[in-house]
């Protein structure tokens, strides 16, 4: 009686992973503090402008 065993590669491994991931990690590091910057200066905008609206309307 014989037995056929075959062997495959695991398609999960790290080399798979390594190539689903398109950007380097100091790309998605800059992408990201970039994406903290404009976050961050559009929540001081609208501060901003609750401040002006409230404090100016008191008059």
């Amino acid at each position: 009686m014989a037995t056929n065993i075959i062997i495959t590669k695991h398609a999960g491994g790290r080399a798979a992973r390594q190539s689903a991931r398109k950007l380097p990690g100091w790309l998605w590091f800059i992408a990201l503090w970039c994406f903290g910057v404009a976050s961050a200066m559009s929540l001081g905008f609208a501060f901003k402008l609750l401040m002006n609206a409230t404090l100016f309307a008191v008059k």
